[in-house]
C-alpha cells in the first residue's frame, strides 16, 4: 500500500518578476527544499508589482548592475541568460498569467512563477511581450488568459499592503515574515555589498519546515 501524499504546506512570498533579489531567494528555497526532501512545502507566490508601489516601471540598467554585482559576489550560475535589452517594459500581463496558474492549482503557479522568472534572466526573453507569454502559457497547458485576472493580481498588492510588505521578496510563514532572508545588502563608498545571509535563511526554512 502506498504512503499517503502529505498536504502541501503553503509558504507565501510577494514578490515581482523583474526583482533579482526576488529571483536568488525563491531559487534558494527550491534548491533547499530539493536538498530536505520536502516536496510538501509549495511556495504561493503573490503579486508585489513594483510598478505601482513605486509609480515607475524599474530601469534596465539599474537592474543590470544589481546583477552584475550578484553574480559577481554571490550567485555566478544565476541569470546566465539576462538581457537588459531585452528587459520588459512592464510585468502586470506577467503577473495575470501567474495569477491565472494559482487559480488552477497550488503547483502549477508555483511552476509559472519559476518559469516566467527563468524565461526573463535565464534565457534572455522579453516577458512583456504578447508572443513570449503566450509560448509559456502553451508550455504550461494554461487557458487563454482570464479577464479578470488583473483583479487578482491588485487583490494580492492590496493584500501585501495591509499585511506590511516591506519590498520583494517579502515571505510569510507560520504567523511569522521574512523580507529577503536570502541576502544581507548593504552599501558603502565602495558600492552595494551583497553576501548571502546563511543563518537566517536556515531560520526562515525551519521555520517553514515546522509549518
Amino acid at each position: 500500500m502506498s504512503a499517503p501524499v502529505a498536504s502541501p504546506s503553503v509558504v507565501e512570498v510577494f514578490a515581482d518578476i523583474w526583482c533579482p533579489y526576488a529571483h536568488v531567494g525563491i531559487k534558494r528555497f527550491v534548491h533547499r527544499r530539493w536538498a530536505a526532501h520536502r516536496d510538501d512545502l509549495v511556495l504561493h507566490v503573490r503579486a508585489w508589482p513594483l510598478e505601482l508601489v513605486n509609480g515607475e516601471p524599474l530601469d534596465a540598467d539599474h537592474v543590470a548592475h544589481q546583477i552584475q554585482d550578484l553574480r559577481r559576489q554571490v550567485t555566478p550560475d544565476l541569470f546566465s541568460g539576462f538581457d537588459p535589452g531585452r528587459f520588459p517594459t512592464t510585468t502586470l500581463p506577467a503577473l495575470d498569467l501567474v495569477n491565472d496558474a494559482y487559480t488552477l492549482d497550488l503547483l502549477v503557479g508555483e511552476r509559472a512563477s519559476l518559469a516566467v522568472r527563468d524565461a526573463l534572466f535565464e534565457r534572455g526573453d522579453d516577458i512583456s511581450d504578447p508572443a513570449v507569454l503566450d509560448r509559456l502559457r502553451a508550455a504550461l497547458a494554461l487557458t487563454p488568459r482570464d479577464p479578470d485576472a488583473r483583479r487578482g493580481v491588485l487583490t494580492d498588492w492590496a493584500e501585501g499592503q495591509r499585511r506590511g510588505v516591506v519590498g520583494s521578496p517579502h515571505f510569510f510563514v507560520g504567523g511569522a515574515d521574512f523580507f529577503c532572508p536570502t541576502l544581507r545588502i548593504e552599501r558603502d563608498d565602495k558600492g552595494r555589498l551583497i553576501q548571502i545571509d546563511s543563518q537566517r535563511f536556515e531560520e526562515f526554512f525551519a521555520r517553514c519546515s515546522a509549518a
